[in-house]
């Protein structure tokens, strides 16, 4: 009964809605069930009709319905369909053949069909969940005839759908009482496998840490207690990737220094400890006048302290924030103390690696110092360099950024902090940059005054090959000390 009164109403729906005719073929590929024609191949003219045509083309399906004629209308709708005769109402029409033929796969797949194209429609929501709750598919069921009942609550098919649809469930749940949960035992072997698990994550744990537990904390605690005591911090005048920078007041020896507290994290594992001890030590042998000195280092508990010489000045960067950019005999006049130093730490085979203009410290009318040579490396004479990544990356050579570390890297990062200098910006964030031939815009473009010979400096010295750049630090000042400046000109850069 329910299924009679499915059909006849969707085919009283569908009677007064367009559709498009024309005329019978012979067989041609079918696209619903899966199964095509022996004339798959054979070429077919589009024919276009309009609404009157396709109108009739529905009402003469309709009719075959309701004779019955259900195979009929299958053939006729695929034949039209693979001739590229298409009306969105062919779907539904499918989808009530398919359920007069029980093929209810066929139903689901022609209802969601329609569903794509009207979702607005309820009576694709009927025939589909119609065709699952044949399925015993109930949670699908359900689903669709709740939504064909928001979209038409008045729709008396899908009440009827839906009290079937309850009566069924209801059955269901009488006829398999819910069986009462056997207690469940957990196998022995599972237990075993977590316990031996857990284990090996201790072990792992502990050989991986195995210096944290062996530590001498008495060592460390008596060494927190004596930066304490020898030390008065008094502010905080920076802060970096390796950790924060405080102003402080040496008691025993009466001077101001800086102290870099090392962030734990970077120290934390015996061996990057012990490398990173091992590098500061190196660098503190350096004693130039035109380098920040290292006075000491001194282990804690949590980290590391690198106690520097206190300079009262300010950086670089610092200046270019506040006047924009340098005149060239200014900057001439600093970047001699910041060669001076780099040549000098160069002929004891370290490079700086993190040059920068926050690690230029200018003070007393234009005198500069080098600082912060955290991440220095000890040269290594063979063809690859130190091999490790670290920097600024703004301010690194390219064989830097892949690991390889040179003298000619600090070259490179030296023309940089000198561009800056003069222009007021790196020259990859200057507005006509050519980032596909790493061309850069030249300096005397973007800043008044600064002879063309610092063009054609920062270009060998910012070549992409470092075996091409300017090879040293001192061929670098001898080139830039041989350019004379021109008469100076406060303007401001013009990019």
């Amino acid at each position: 009964m329910f299924k009679k009164a499915l059909f006849f109403l969707a085919v009283i729906l569908l009677c007064g809605e367009a559709a498009f005719s024309a005329p019978a073929q012979p067989s041609a590929p079918l696209i619903v069930g899966g199964n095509f024609s022996e004339q798959a191949n054979v070429p077919v003219q589009t024919k276009v009709f309009d609404k009157k045509a396709r109108d009739s083309e529905v009402n003469f399906l309709n009719q075959q319905l309701r004779e019955k004629k259900f195979a009929e209308v299958i053939r006729r709708i695929n034949r039209l369909t693979a001739r590229n005769f298409l009306d969105n109402r062919f779907h539904l029409i499918l989808a009530i053949a398919y359920d007069r033929l029980e093929r209810y796969d066929d139903v689901i797949y022609c209802a969601g069909q329609a569903i794509a194209v009207a979702p607005q429609d309820f009576r694709g929501y009927i025939l589909r969940g119609g065709a699952y709750l044949t399925k015993h598919d109930y949670d699908r069921a359900r689903i669709d005839v709740e939504t064909a009942l928001k979209l038409n609550p008045s729709s008396r098919l899908a009440q009827e759908l839906k009290d079937k649809l309850d009566k069924e469930t209801s059955a269901k749940a009488v006829e398999e009482p819910k069986q009462p949960a056997a207690p469940s035992t957990t196998p022995r072997w599972i237990i075993l496998y977590f316990v031996a698990v857990f284990v090996a994550v201790l072990l792992f744990v502990y050989w991986r840490y195995e210096d944290v537990f062996h530590q001498p904390r008495n060592a460390f605690s008596r060494r927190e207690v004596e930066v304490k005591e020898q030390y008065d911090f008094i502010r905080q005048i920076g802060e970096g990737g390796m950790g924060k920078v405080f102003e402080a007041y040496d008691k025993v020896l009466k001077r101001k220094v800086a102290i870099k507290r090392v962030r734990p994290e970077l120290v934390r594992s015996s061996y990057v400890r012990e490398q990173f001890l091992s590098e500061a030590r190196m660098v503190a042998l350096l004693r130039h006048p035109c380098i920040v000195e290292i006075y000491t280092v001194i282990e804690s508990e949590s980290s590391l302290y690198l106690v520097f010489e206190y300079v009262d000045g300010q950086t670089l960067e610092t200046r270019l924030d506040i006047d924009g950019r340098l005149p060239f005999s200014k900057a001439k006049h600093i970047f001699e103390y910041v060669c001076r130093g780099l040549h000098y730490a160069h002929s004891q085979d370290i490079i700086h690696c993190d040059l920068k203009p926050g690690n230029i410290m200018i003070f007393d009318d234009e005198k500069a110092k080098v600082m912060d040579f955290g991440v220095a490396k000890k040269a290594i004479d063979h063809e690859t360099g130190a091999r490790t990544v670290a920097g600024t990356p703004a301010y690194m050579a390219p064989e830097q950024q892949k690991g390889f570390m040179r003298k000619q890297s600090d070259v490179y990062s030296l023309a940089l902090c000198l561009y800056e200098a003069l222009v007021g910006q790196v020259p990859w964030t200057v507005k006509g940059f050519d980032i596909a031939k790493k061309k850069i815009v030249p300096a005397s473009k973007l800043a008044p005054n600064i002879p063309p010979e610092v063009d054609e400096l920062l270009e060998d010295a910012l070549k992409e090959d470092p075996k091409e750049r300017i090879q040293t630090i001192d061929e670098f000042w001898s080139r830039l000390k041989a350019i004379d400046p021109l008469p100076e000109d406060l303007e401001r850069t013009h990019y």
